[in-house]
């Protein structure tokens, strides 16, 4: 596989060494000399260039690439870099790179980005992931963002702990992909039992998210003298969901 990188920056070389240690092909591009150092990244092949420029691109040979990875240090660059890449040299693949939180709703499909890859909001999920039990936590988006990675670490009193998987109704266009348990991987069955620490990992339609959420997030409530549990859904008058479950992992 050819992979066209734009931006000799750390990010930039990080993802070649990756790719040539895979025996992919990669062409590093950057309008800086003082970055072009084959040295840094030996096995890859070099370009001066700016990644918004036909010509340098014609030289990077963006016309046999697979896949284009747009990780400069600047939003703008990577905008016009992906949608040259699709509209001028059709490179299938398209992964750009969000420096700016503020300019995410940018990296759409409008500019040619397949995979928009959000440092800030990144590094935040994994913040989030680490120290939150109890909140659905979104990791990545998926296919464009037509789907979305989520996690959620099962707390003591969460609604689903101690249930089977194949018991929740889950909302529709939800799929539960892995249970992390003990640092052990398990694709879920239906009878799998959803214990407290499990760590689940969805993909889920956007409009389905909130729904998601709103399922895993309802904490058992502790019934009142007189009243019956409100942690059932039925008993607390509220009708569970209507959806059919998720596909499950395996």
């Amino acid at each position: 596989m050819k992979v066209v990188i734009a931006g000799a920056g750390s990010v930039g070389r990080s993802v070649a060494r990756e790719l040539l240690g895979r025996d992919h092909e990669v062409v590093l591009i950057d309008r800086s000399s003082a970055a072009v150092r084959r040295d840094r990244v030996p096995g890859a092949s070099w370009v001066l260039a700016d990644a918004c420029e036909l010509g340098g691109l014609n030289e990077a040979g963006l016309g046999r690439a697979d896949v284009v990875v747009a990780a400069t240090g600047d939003d703008k660059t990577n905008l016009v870099l992906s949608l040259l890449a699709k509209t001028e040299f059709s490179v299938p693949r398209t992964v750009a790179r969000v420096n700016n939180a503020r300019n995410e709703w940018l990296f759409d499909d409008n500019w040619g980005v397949d995979v928009a890859v959000s440092t800030p909001r990144l590094m935040t999920s994994l913040v989030e992931e680490a120290v939150e039990v109890g909140g659905l936590i979104h990791l990545l988006d998926l296919g464009r963002g037509q789907a979305s990675l989520m996690e959620f670490t099962v707390g003591e009193k969460a609604e689903v702990s101690g249930r089977r998987v194949g018991s929740v109704s889950w909302p529709a266009d939800t799929v539960l992909a892995a249970i992390l348990r003990n640092a052990k991987v398990i694709a879920p069955s239906a009878d799998d039992v959803i214990e407290a620490g499990d760590e689940m990992f969805f993909i889920v339609a956007p409009d389905r998210v909130e729904g998601l959420r709103e399922l895993l997030c309802a904490a058992a409530r502790t019934p009142v003298s007189g009243q019956r549990d409100a942690g059932s859904p039925a008993e607390s008058g509220v009708a569970p969901p209507a959806d059919p479950g998720p596909s499950v992992g395996g």
